[in-house]
C-alpha cells in the first residue's frame, strides 16, 4: 500500500491575534535605566528592572522591611560560608540595627564566628593540614567550644547563648566581628544546630557530646518557639545544604502540631547553587497551601548578601 506524502503545514490556516490585544511580560515600566555617574545606591536599586531575579530581589526586601515595620521576626539562617566570605560585619551590623531578630547557624558556622573573635583568622587549608595529621587540632578553638557547651548544659542554657557571652566576657580582641556575640548583647536568639561528628571540636578529647547535645537540643526548642511565631515574618536561609533545611521544617512542623499555625511569612533560599533540601524544606513545603510566599535568589554570598543588607537599609531606616 502507496503511503500518502506529509505536507508541510499550510499556515494560512491559523488564526492571528492583535499584538495590542495580548498579554506581554515585559513593558516600558519594567524596563532598567541606565546607571548615571555620581548616582545614590537607591538610584541604583530603583534602576534595576523589574523582571526575573532584580523583580525577587526588590520583593525580598519589600517583605523583609514589611515585617520589621510591624515588628515581625526576621529570622537569619545561615551555614559558615558566609562567615568564610567575611560577611560578618554586615550580619552584624543589621543585628545591631534591630533589622534581624534571631540567627541560626549549624557547628560550622560557631567555630569559623569564635576563631575570627578569638584571633582574627579562620579556614584553615584542609588539604595540607590532613596530610600533616593536624587538621582540625587547633587546641584553642577545642577547648573553648567544648568548654562552653559543657557551662551550657550544666546551666541549662542554649550554645548559642552561651558562645555568645563567652566571647564577650573572656573580652576576646576581635569580639565586635562576632554574630554570636552580637547577638548576646542585642539580646536577640542566636542558635546553634549541632550534627555529632560534623565539626572539628568533636575530635579533641574536651568534647563532650551529652552535652553538646543537651545545649544544641535547648537551642532546637528555642529556635521553635522563633518559628511559632513567623507569622508576617521572614526566614531568610543562606548555604546550609542539609542541616538547617531539616531544623527548620521540624520546627515549623511543630509549630503546626501545637496549633501555632503561622501563616503569610516569606522564605527565601540565597546559595550559589539551588539544592534540594533547602527547595523543599525552606521554599516549598512550608509556604504551601497558601501559607506564605517563597523566593530563590542565586548569587554569591560575598556579593549578593551586602547587596541585600544595604536595600534593606536604604529602605527601611
Amino acid at each position: 500500500m502507496a503511503k500518502k506524502p506529509i505536507e508541510p503545514f499550510d499556515l494560512s490556516r491559523i488564526r492571528q491575534t492583535s499584538l495590542s490585544a495580548r498579554k506581554s511580560k515585559v513593558s516600558l515600566t519594567t524596563l532598567a535605566a541606565p546607571y548615571a555617574k555620581g548616582a545614590s545606591f537607591k538610584d541604583l536599586l530603583d534602576s534595576l528592572p523589574d523582571v526575573l531575579a532584580a523583580r525577587d530581589f526588590k520583593s525580598v526586601v519589600d517583605a523583609i522591611c514589611e515585617a520589621r515595620r510591624h515588628g515581625r521576626h526576621f529570622v537569619w539562617a545561615m551555614g559558615a560560608h558566609s562567615i568564610k566570605c567575611g560577611l560578618s560585619p554586615v550580619i552584624c551590623d543589621l543585628i545591631r540595627r534591630g533589622i534581624i531578630t534571631a540567627v541560626a547557624l549549624n557547628g560550622a558556622g560557631m567555630i569559623h564566628d569564635f576563631e575570627l573573635a578569638f584571633m582574627g583568622k579562620t579556614s584553615e587549608d584542609v588539604g595540607s593540614q590532613l596530610d600533616s595529621g593536624e587538621f582540625g587540632m587547633a587546641k584553642e578553638t577545642a577547648d573553648f567550644l567544648n568548654g562552653a557547651a559543657i557551662a551550657a548544659a550544666n546551666s541549662n542554657e542554649g550554645l548559642g547563648l552561651t558562645v555568645g557571652k563567652r566571647i564577650i566576657n573572656q573580652k576576646l580582641p576581635y569580639a565586635d566581628k562576632s554574630i554570636l556575640a552580637t547577638c548576646a548583647q542585642e539580646q536577640i536568639p542566636a542558635t546553634l544546630h549541632v550534627s555529632i561528628g560534623t565539626d572539628i571540636v568533636h575530635m579533641h578529647p574536651s568534647a563532650d557530646g551529652a552535652a553538646i547535645g543537651k545545649s544544641s537540643f535547648l537551642d532546637f526548642r528555642l529556635l521553635t518557639s522563633v518559628v511559632a511565631q513567623l507569622s508576617g515574618g521572614v526566614f531568610f536561609h543562606v548555604g546550609s545544604t542539609v542541616i538547617l533545611p531539616e531544623v527548620f521544617l521540624k520546627a515549623f512542623a511543630i509549630a503546626q502540631n501545637t496549633g501555632a499555625n503561622p501563616t503569610n511569612f516569606t522564605t527565601v533560599n540565597v546559595d550559589f547553587i539551588q539544592h534540594y533540601r533547602p527547595t523543599q524544606n525552606v521554599l516549598r513545603r512550608p509556604t504551601a497551601s497558601g501559607r506564605g510566599k517563597s523566593y530563590a535568589i542565586t548569587g554569591h554570598f560575598e556579593i549578593m548578601l551586602p547587596l541585600f543588607a544595604a536595600a534593606i537599609i536604604e529602605k527601611l531606616t
